[in-house]
């Protein structure tokens, strides 16, 4: 099959309808959920500041972390409104994909790799021909209307969740998610769910949930594909997903990976299901292809955003260390739910002209959940460093800032993270290298983890040195 033949043939568009409507319908829980739950309120409001992703300061001032910030997610629900209904669907689909992506970047405390995902979504929704067919827009404009699209738009959508689903189970491939370390650790603090909490505490049930983790996210995407299996796999996928939205409480996204699986099953059962009374495109005979004008440049389009999706999870494999402990190359790799990590900081300040250093409380500064980042994750203590550095500069004050930031990463035994010898507030960010200020694991992730009593982490650090005689391991069953 040639080329043109592969991606511009023209397909029934029932999958794309499908999908739109439960897009649009989950976009629109996202946006109004975030500000009925106290999400906006907790991430964007009641912060003085917020950690954005680095480079994108200037969205700290726009729209920037204040009242407005519900009106902005109480006009991305009504643009989700508008994708579902198909009503001035490139506006609306392109309006929530800006909205959304400067939540995304303006902040990273709450950072999920599903809203990653989301963002992407977004865009790739705003260049599909979503409305053309059981929307308003193509009610009453007969130039929208249109009952097939070409083939590319299911097989992009394929691609990319390919690409997630595999690299997750990659992610799994490690010691501590292999001996079911991770996922014991994750249901520690759900032993009091009702009904299952009991069961969650369960070796075997850790096991299970490590294996069949990393295989259904290698396997889901071939099973779904392949006709002998998609039914099975699309059962699977529903137990797999309402699990995870049971025990993790993560929102919107594990009926949007069910919302997906419609572009993996026959034009004629989607229209049984969902358009019973629309008309179908079934001229599979024919074969028509036709050709847009842009070829070229939609292919090279697609060709380097695939390139990209593809390359920036493996970057992590180009920067020294494990990426577990120094969390460069964490973030845009889809490395999802694969460890529990704490820890303790504390900043030192010193008067560059008196040489004087006084401890600086940095919760006098940070929200709770701003709080919890700040103790492991060593971009947004280099963040938090910079913005005392500008607050102390506008009082006319010049200062160094030290840290002793030590971490744990499943249940291990805490070490230093940062060195306290460099002035974090004098370094620049690197960013597609170790920052040297970072400390080496050295052999940290081989020693064994021990499981200390639940909740007592945090309380048992302390800021000792590396060689403290650390507590018996745990016995292993």
């Amino acid at each position: 099959m040639g080329i043109n033949k592969l991606l511009f043939t023209r397909i029934d568009n029932s999958a794309l309808i499908v999908f739109r409507v439960f897009f649009g319908f989950l976009i629109t829980c996202e946006a109004w959920g975030a500000l009925i739950t106290g999400w906006v309120r907790r991430i964007l409001v009641a912060p003085d500041f917020t950690f954005n992703f680095i480079g994108f300061d200037f969205l700290q001032t726009f729209p920037g972390p204040g009242p407005q910030m519900y009106a902005w997610f109480g006009l991305m629900g009504v643009f989700g409104v508008m994708v579902m209904l198909g009503f001035r669907y490139r506006v609306a689909i392109v309006g929530y994909a800006i909205m959304w992506s400067t939540v995304y970047f303006m902040q990273k405390t709450a950072y999920n790799n599903h809203y990653y995902l989301l963002m992407l979504l977004l865009w790739i929704m705003a260049i599909l021909p979503a409305h053309r067919s059981f929307s308003l827009d193509a009610r009453f404009r007969e130039s929208v209307r249109d009952l097939s699209m070409p083939r590319w738009v299911t097989l992009f959508i394929i691609l990319q969740l390919w690409i997630v689903y595999t690299y997750a189970s990659i992610a799994k491939i490690y010691p501590d998610w292999l001996d079911a370390t991770v996922p014991e650790i994750l249901m520690r603090g759900k032993k009091d769910y009702w009904l299952v909490g009991g069961v969650l505490q369960q070796k075997w049930t850790h096991w299970v949930i490590a294996y069949v983790g990393i295989l259904f996210d290698g396997l889901i995407i071939p099973a779904l594909l392949w006709k002998k299996t998609r039914k099975w796999a699309f059962f699977i996928s529903i137990f797999f997903h309402l699990f995870n939205s049971f025990v993790f409480q993560i929102g919107i996204f594990p009926y949007m990976s069910l919302a997906f699986t419609v572009f993996f099953f026959e034009p004629k059962t989607i229209h049984r299901i969902f358009l019973k009374r629309w008309k179908p495109y079934y001229d599979n005979t024919s074969d028509e292809v036709i050709l847009p004008k842009y070829k070229g440049a939609l292919l090279a389009v697609f060709a380097v955003y695939f390139i990209f999706q593809i390359g920036l999870p493996l970057r992590q494999h180009f920067i020294p260390d494990n990426v577990l402990w120094s969390e460069e190359g964490h973030r845009l790799s889809w490395r999802m739910m694969l460890r529990s990590k704490s820890g303790t900081v504390k900043f030192t300040i010193e008067d560059k002209t008196t040489g004087k250093r006084t401890p600086l409380d940095h919760k006098e500064y940070l929200t709770k959940n701003q709080q919890r980042n700040i103790r492991s994750k060593p971009d947004v203590i280099w963040q938090f460093a910079q913005h005392i550095k500008r607050l102390k500069a506008t009082q006319g004050e010049d200062v160094a800032i030290y840290v002793n930031c030590r971490v744990r990463i499943n249940g291990r035994r805490s070490k230093l993270l940062i060195d306290p010898k460099v002035d974090i507030a004098s370094v620049s960010w690197q960013w597609f290298e170790h920052n040297s200020w970072v400390l080496e694991s050295e052999d940290y992730l081989n020693d064994k983890p021990f499981f200390p009593s639940v909740g007592s982490l945090e309380k048992q650090e302390d800021l000792r040195d590396s060689t403290r005689v650390r507590p018996p391991l745990r016995k292993q069953e």
